[in-house]
């Protein structure tokens, strides 16, 4: 029997109205309704196009999907943080917190022989709730500066450099993925109602630098902003939002006592290629080192307008000096727990795409991974047997 709830959830998951998908396979809205809602099952060349469409097998419409056994509410769409210059509509921030729920229930499916280490992440926020109860008289940014200098410390980061964000983050707790979210939306994030921090960062291809802030953007949203209802926000308290998110970026990626000391070296303190060793140190662009001496007075409002002005002469606010050469860190957390269960025999490729009646280009939009890696962890499974395990013996 044709399950319509497994096809109303993956629709949701490819950010697709009832009416587009109508439209991809020449039938009317009212009839994708009707396969969702039980009254009407498609006929087999509809199946056909839809298993096509969503990268599933024909199987897949026939089960209850990987969500049946899930509890939906662990994932809660008003909770998600986007990293946006607008508020997203709630179609989108439907999709993305289906895309969340499905990542949360493959992740259940495939970590129960895992141990993870202690969730520092979860650690640092219950801390930061602490920090900001017991100091309601504080300057907002003062609270801001001090959990981003607790975090900074706990997650492994020296005084020196940025390097190996990503990899500090995920060994601390974070499960990063990287997807296409449009044009609009560099990365998002979000607590589990169980604990696990998500962020998910946009595939459009970006610097090295630009990601860097986008992760640490992010991780701002998670210490400061724990059960904030984004969705229910305004424009203005919306903003005020990312303005917190940035500014714990900036503290957090640019401690102010080191960052004051490489400053007090530059000469030329309006000219931003005087500032280029200072963005292979910190891994952090140009236009945000200049945002950061600006805040802390290191130039004032002319020098600054007239580093803007050099940038944009020289074309840095589409590719800055470095950005070529800086190597683009990506998550490997999710990818290592599918490698040690593939070494282990605990799980195949073959069978992930059997449980989940999913094709393999499923998995690759779901997690972010690239298909060589399943590819080549599925041609393992088709072992070539020797002589001597086909109990051959010569006489």
């Amino acid at each position: 029997m044709f399950i319509g709830k497994s096809l109303n959830n993956i629709r949701i998951l490819n950010n697709m109205s009832r009416n587009q998908l109508a439209d991809k396979i020449n039938v009317t809205e009212q009839a994708i309704w009707q396969y969702e809602n039980g009254y009407v099952s498609p006929k087999l060349e509809v199946v056909n196009k839809l298993k096509a469409i969503f990268h599933v097998k024909s199987s897949y419409f026939l089960n209850n999907d990987i969500l049946d056994e899930s509890d939906m509410q662990n994932i809660q769409v008003d909770n998600i943080a986007y990293r946006s210059e607008t508020i997203n509509s709630l179609n989108k921030s439907q999709s993305e917190s289906m895309h969340v729920r499905f990542l949360d229930a493959f992740l259940k499916k495939v970590e129960g022989k895992i141990n993870y280490p202690k969730n520092t992440l979860l650690e640092l926020r219950n801390d930061a709730i602490l920090f900001m109860n017991n100091n309601p008289d504080m300057d907002r940014n003062a609270q801001i500066k001090c959990i981003a200098k607790l975090v900074r410390q706990k997650i492994g980061l020296d005084n020196y450099s940025n390097k190996n964000l990503l990899f500090l983050l995920e060994k601390s707790g974070a499960f990063v993925f990287e997807k296409e979210i449009g044009d609009t939306i560099d990365a998002y994030s979000l607590w589990s109602e169980d604990h696990r921090p998500f962020i998910i960062l946009g595939s459009i291809k970006k610097s090295a630098v630009r990601r860097n802030f986008d992760l640490a953007h992010e991780l701002g949203h998670l210490m400061l902003h724990y059960k904030v209802e984004f969705t229910m926000q305004d424009k203005k308290n919306y903003r005020a939002l990312e303005d917190e998110a940035n500014y714990f970026a900036s503290e957090f990626l640019l401690p102010e006592e080191q960052f004051l000391l490489d400053c007090s070296n530059i000469v030329k303190k309006s000219n931003p290629d005087s500032y280029i060793d200072m963005k292979q140190k910190w891994r952090v662009s140009l236009q945000a080192i200049a945002i950061r001496a600006f805040k802390l007075g290191v130039i004032d409002y002319q020098k600054y307008r007239y580093f803007y002005m050099v940038i944009n002469k020289k074309g840095y606010k589409v590719n800055e000096p470095l950005d070529n050469q800086i190597p683009i860190e990506r998550p490997t957390k999710v990818k290592s727990i599918l490698q040690l269960l593939f070494d282990e025999g605990l799980y195949s490729v073959t069978e992930l795409m059997d449980e989940l009646k999913v094709d393999q280009s499923f998995l690759t939009i779901l997690t972010g991974i690239e298909e060589g890696f399943f590819i080549t962890n599925r041609q393992k499974e088709n072992k070539k047997f020797t002589v001597n395990e086909l109990g051959f013996k010569v006489n």
